[in-house]
């Protein structure tokens, strides 16, 4: 029974590892710090690979040699004190591996997260409650209007408290979609409203949770040629309607952004035809979920 039970860990540990390798679980990364961070993935899961593998080995071997069969009902267990050597060895390796690959990691999150985005990146401010996404967009000029909460007014779509009177605000954007440039830094300010949310787009490989009464900037930038739409998602339990909290990500050619970011959008009718081109462009560009 013990040396079946020792083959059986062997053929799972085979089956898990043939499993787990069998294919990559990412869809393709379209950010610039992609690769980096799918490379820090594939090497933690090696090392891991390696440890679970020795592991069931080691298991595997202690019920063959120790199990219930006739060779060796006779032998008695004995009580040992165990050996400091090599715990400390093990421990000192054990430590090493896993703190070495944290270093490792935090060179990409330092990248993203330490330091400032770029002077010419493209900054979005991004609100997020329950169960809605809005994305705050400045006018031509570059410059974000006032906002305040006594503004707030759902029913005309001001979920940013926008002051509408301030004349620097006439041409700011709030819309349902995050439409970013490709080939180009952005930069996004988030905050929320109500609980904390996480902002997650699979595709630009990384997770950054929105905490009320707090301003996160992140950075990144899509490459060239991953123009798309792609689903934003929050990662963050946040409420019953939790898993309705969706939108996209629509990235577009530079042209193609510079041309929708540069349309007036001061009177009712410039607004009109601002959301109509960003239907058009969404309708051009298939969603991608993987």
């Amino acid at each position: 029974m013990g040396r079946a039970l020792a083959v059986l860990i062997w053929l799972l540990t085979l089956a898990s590892v043939v499993l787990f390798f069998s294919g990559w679980w990412f869809p393709v990364t379209i950010a610039e710090h992609g690769p980096r961070i799918d490379q820090q993935f594939l090497i933690t899961i090696v090392v891991v690979g390696i440890a679970f593998v020795a592991a069931q080995i080691g298991l595997g071997y202690m019920v063959w040699r120790y199990g219930a069969n006739k060779q060796n009902r006779s032998e008695r267990a004995t009580y040992t004190h165990g050996n400091n050597r090599l715990e400390v060895i093990w421990t000192v390796v054990t430590a090493a591996i896993f703190i070495g690959l944290a270093v490792m990691g935090q060179r990409v999150w330092a990248q993203l997260h330490f330091n400032q985005a770029p002077a010419n990146a493209f900054r979005i401010r991004v609100l997020a409650q329950q169960f809605e996404w809005s994305f705050h967009y400045p006018g031509p000029d570059g410059k974000f209007g006032p906002t305040d909460p006594k503004f707030i007014n759902e029913e005309e779509q001001n979920t940013v408290g926008l002051n509408k009177s301030d004349p620097s605000s006439q041409d700011d954007l709030i819309a349902k979609q995050l439409i970013v440039p490709a080939g180009r830094p952005v930069e996004l300010i988030l905050r929320a409203k109500d609980v904390t949310h996480s902002f997650w787009v699979p595709q630009l490989r990384f997770k950054q949770d929105l905490v009320p009464g707090m301003e996160i900037p992140v950075h990144f930038l899509v490459m060239p040629d991953k123009a798309g739409r792609y689903q934003i998602a929050c990662a963050e339990l946040c409420g019953m309607n939790h898993y309705k909290m969706q939108s996209e990500m629509l990235a577009l050619p530079e042209a193609e952004f510079n041309e929708l970011v540069n349309m007036p959008r001061k009177t009712i009718e410039e607004r009109a035809a601002v959301s109509k081109k960003i239907q058009d462009f969404i309708g051009k560009y298939p969603l991608i979920n993987n």
